[in-house]
């Protein structure tokens, strides 16, 4: 789906900031930052000035004007995370990956950037990469962490394990389908939510894979956050009566397509999950 195409979903009605935020993300996505002509094009198609485009993509973090690598590494220079050794862990990093904060490796394997604040202040310092938090981390661990974000930390053998299998599944209040064509995850349609958390309201996104673990999100969430999960067609927010058998937090529920019901638990870093198929409830 290329911009035009995104815009004139909407065009109809007009485009809202909130519409203008929502296209923007389809076409980051698609090339993991916002090209000049992509940004120019939804200024023509909804009748916007290049410059409030422009102000919506540079005000908003998760939005990016130059290329990012396939791996987006943060790390935090707020001042507690400071005391406690950020520089000798920016400096590790840039030493292997050969770049300075802000830049991005020739072959676009990795970008680099320093932020104030990862919102993880009692176990700095500290690092993300992909959304996974790295507490209290040292120099020496710097290259055993890049290797696993090469090979994928959530990665899965979606081939050979039986244990996981693409699911489809709707609102548990409106019904409403939640799968996202295009945002493909783990070789398949992923699952588009949106997350409240610390005052910040942006989407959410869930293999479509029952059995993986991996999510993007428009913030970086803290290491054991829980997180507010709603439907972005009704607004309801989703989340049941079910006890996460992991860390005992309420689960968030969604219907599966042909028959039950499969629950996650909001908590970043859990991976408690129920899958209940007829009534056989499996871990």
């Amino acid at each position: 789906m290329d911009s035009s195409e995104i815009v004139n979903t909407d065009k109809e009605n007009g485009v809202s900031q909130r519409g203008i935020i929502s296209i923007l993300e389809d076409i980051q996505a698609k090339y993991s930052y916002l090209p000049q002509q992509e940004l120019k094009e939804v200024a023509e198609k909804t009748g916007r000035s290049l410059v409030d485009i422009y102000g919506v993509a540079t005000f908003y973090k998760a939005f990016s004007l130059k290329p990012r690598g396939k791996h987006l590494i943060s790390a935090c220079l707020g001042t507690a995370c400071h005391v406690r050794g950020a520089k000798s862990i920016i400096s590790e990093v840039e030493q292997q990956l050969k770049i300075k904060a802000g830049e991005t490796t020739e072959d676009k394997e990795f970008t680099f950037e320093t932020v104030n604040c990862l919102g993880a202040c009692a176990l700095g310092p500290v690092i993300v990469i992909d959304n996974h938090y790295f507490p209290e981390v040292k120099p020496s661990q710097i290259a055993e962490i890049l290797d696993k974000s090469r090979k994928g930390f959530d990665e899965v053998q979606i081939e050979t394990d039986k244990r996981i299998f693409p699911v489809e599944v709707s609102c548990s209040h409106c019904n409403h389908s939640l799968m996202d064509s295009n945002y493909i995850m783990d070789s398949h349609p992923s699952i588009r939510v949106t997350a409240y958390f610390d005052h910040k309201h942006g989407w959410l996104i869930l293999s479509g894979l029952y059995g993986s673990y991996k999510v993007a999100c428009q913030y970086e969430i803290p290491q054991k956050k829980v997180v507010h999960i709603f439907c972005p067609h009704c607004h309801s927010e989703l989340i049941g009566g079910a006890i996460c058998p992991e860390c005992s937090t309420n689960m968030v529920p969604m219907i599966v397509k042909g028959g039950g019901i499969v629950q996650i638990c909001p908590r970043r870093g859990c991976k408690g999950h129920i899958l209940d198929l007829g009534g056989s409830t499996l871990l």
